[in-house]
Formats: C-alpha cells, sequence, structure tokens
C-alpha cells in the first residue's frame, strides 16, 4: 500500500520493542517515503538503522515534538511518564497517540493539562507471546482491529491518523476510552490471568507423575498467553487493577456456578451453559459492528484431503483476489470442513464466489 493521500510525512516512535519496532516495518514496508526516527537503547537503535527500518536516531524523547506523529511505544507506565512530559512540549499540528492496553489514565492526564496539538488515544488488538525489536513484524497488523478513543471523532487530525490506521493494515473502531478499559480488562487481561492460574493450579499436583507431561492441544491454547513477558503486563495491572478485579468477580460467579450445578448433578443445566457458550463463541467474528472498513465473508465447504485450501488460494490469487482473513471454522478428521473467507469489498467478494463455484467449489452464501 502506498496511500498519496495520507498527510502525516514524519514520524517518531518512543520505543522500539514489538509494536514499535512492527510499526515501523510496517510503514516502511508500506510507504518508504514516510520518515521514520525512534528513540530507545542505542543497540536497539543500532540494529533498525542497519536494517533501514529508521531514517534517524533520537538522543532524547523530546527531539519527538518536531514530527507530525508521536506515537509511544513504552510499557504502559513508562508511556504515561513520557506522556506527561511531552504534553506541554508539542506542537499545534502534531497527534501524539499511544498503543497502550489502558486508555483512561491517558484521556484524564490530556484534559488536565495546559497544551497545544492532538491526542489521539489507540490500542493494536495485536501482537505475540515474545516481545522486543527481534521479533517485531510488519504484518503484525494485518487486519488486526485498531481501538481508537471516541474522543478522536470530529478532531481536526482524525482523518489523518486513519489513514495511518489504514497503513498499517489494520480495521478502525471507535470506543470510548473509560468503556475501553473494562472491556480490555474482561477480554485482554482477565484471560492473561486465567492463563497464569490455571497453569500454576494444574502444575501444583503432587503426584508420582507430571500432569504437564499430558498437557494436549486444548490446554496448550488455553494456556498459550502464560508466556507473556511479566514487565509488559505489570503496568498495566496496576492502572487498570480496579476493573480486572470486578472482571474477576464475575468470573467466579460463573465458576462458582458450575461448581454447584455439578455438586447437584444438574446436567441439564451444564448443558444449557455448553449450548449457550458454544453460541456466543461462534458469534464472535460475526460481530463486526463499528468497523470503519467492514469485511465481507464467503463461506466455502473443502474436503479433508491434501492441498484442498491450496487450490482456493491459487484460484484468487492468480485473479488478483487477495483474502484479508480465513478461519477454518469446523473440522473433523476424515470430515469436510468450512472456511470463512473474508474479503475487502463486496466486488471482490462476488468475483471470489464465481470463480471458486466454477472450479467446483460448494459456496455456502
Amino acid at each position: 500500500m502506498n496511500d498519496k493521500n495520507i498527510q502525516i510525512n514524519n514520524i517518531a516512535i518512543i520505543g522500539l520493542g514489538l509494536l514499535g519496532g512492527s510499526i515501523a516495518k510496517t510503514i516502511k514496508k508500506n510507504n518508504a517515503q514516510i520518515k521514520i526516527s525512534a528513540f530507545d537503547k542505542n543497540e536497539i537503535l543500532d540494529i533498525a538503522f542497519k536494517d533501514k527500518t529508521i531514517d534517524a536516531k533520537l538522543m532524547n524523547i523530546e527531539e519527538a515534538i518536531n514530527y507530525n506523529l508521536i506515537i509511544l511505544c513504552l510499557p504502559t507506565d513508562l508511556s504515561l511518564k513520557a506522556f506527561k512530559k511531552l504534553i506541554p512540549l508539542i506542537k499545534e499540528d502534531t497527534i501524539i497517540t499511544d498503543v497502550c492496553g489502558i486508555k483512561g489514565v491517558f484521556e484524564i492526564e490530556w484534559e488536565k493539562s495546559y497544551k497545544y496539538g492532538v491526542y489521539i488515544g489507540g490500542h493494536p488488538m495485536t501482537g505475540k507471546e515474545k516481545g522486543g525489536y527481534q521479533n517485531s513484524d510488519s504484518l503484525l497488523f494485518e487486519n488486526a482491529v485498531y481501538i481508537i478513543s471516541e474522543k478522536a471523532k470530529g478532531n481536526i487530525k482524525e482523518d489523518d491518523f486513519l489513514q495511518f490506521v489504514k497503513l498499517l493494515g489494520a480495521r478502525a473502531i471507535y470506543l470510548d476510552p473509560f468503556l475501553h478499559d473494562d472491556v480490555v480488562a474482561n477480554v485482554s487481561h482477565l484471560p492473561q490471568l486465567l492463563s497464569v492460574a490455571l497453569l500454576s493450579s494444574v502444575a501444583s499436583k503432587k503426584k508420582d507423575v507430571n500432569y504437564l507431561d499430558f498437557a494436549a492441544g486444548g490446554f496448550k491454547d488455553l494456556t498459550r498467553i502464560a508466556s507473556s513477558d511479566y514487565n509488559i503486563w505489570k503496568s498495566i495491572l496496576e492502572l487498570n487493577k480496579n476493573e480486572i478485579t470486578e472482571s474477576i468477580i464475575t468470573f467466579q460467579t460463573y465458576l462458582n456456578e458450575i461448581k454447584n450445578i455439578l455438586k447437584k448433578e444438574d446436567y441439564d443445566s451444564l448443558k444449557f451453559l455448553f449450548e449457550d457458550a458454544k453460541t456466543k463463541r461462534e458469534s464472535i467474528n460475526d460481530n463486526r459492528k463499528g468497523f470503519i472498513h467492514p469485511l465481507f465473508d464467503l463461506y466455502i465447504f473443502i474436503n479433508d484431503e491434501p492441498g484442498a485450501l491450496y487450490k482456493i488460494t491459487k484460484i484468487l490469487s492468480v485473479n488478483k483476489i487477495n483474502i484479508k482473513d480465513i478461519e477454518l471454522q469446523k473440522i473433523r478428521e476424515n470430515i469436510d470442513g468450512t472456511f470463512r473467507l473474508s474479503f475487502s469489498s463486496q466486488k471482490e467478494l462476488i468475483e471470489a464466489k464465481k470463480l471458486l463455484k466454477k472450479a467446483g467449489f460448494t459456496i455456502n452464501n
């Protein structure tokens, strides 16, 4: 992507870790004309400069005020500290943003300060278990949800920021910053703690065998994020502790309910919970209200055989149709499965449907 309409010509990134490094790599890949400078440890800056991921090194964060867009990509507490330092210094046409998992504290700090410029809170919903510049990736934001503070609506720099999000390949959605903190407490912070708790619980079993030796796919899926770096999570847990505590209380209520159901042997109620959970889980991918650029889905049946997916992607690739997202929805060994393919436009969806039907595939919509 090389968007000529973008008004952001130079960017300062404070922190070249996983997110900061990935932002720099993605921008350089999609629009090399945008100049990128960064602040971090000298050894990291040296590597990024040698990689041509950045064009210049910042010797201190104050130098960032000379750029169109300042992106704070440090751990949350350090980003907040840098934010407080930069607020009174930024210029009228400068956008300052952050990628932190907490939004309310930044809004509060901005509102109570004397300032110029524009603050637009952002939170890309993407990442990896392992952080650091060495794990940064130019595809990290591809089709990821990028939450933007509702307070940015109508802002004079709103369109510029949306172009930046588009340049990353992400999909923007607006959310109240304080509601955001409650949402992520439940869908991100709570799962992280549950993953840690589950692994600790199973590992604590004092028997003659190591229970973890028998952990299979389901357990590994549930505990995957237990490998996350605590240094990244520390300030998030501190700054969002009230919302996280409430989410734990709610979860404990449901866990106690399941415990009581088992004690009473009320398996009809348990069946209802399973079926209700299944319905809610399957609705996640369909719940896309609020996206500025929604995706268009096509459901296709395929045989459980080698090369089936390759045939689909080859047909679309030859015809220059890009798949923005793909998900295997249902499959059992030796049983046909269903793939959800997502496209950027209705036009691409219609063309893909026509081509795949012609090739003999069964389409569900």
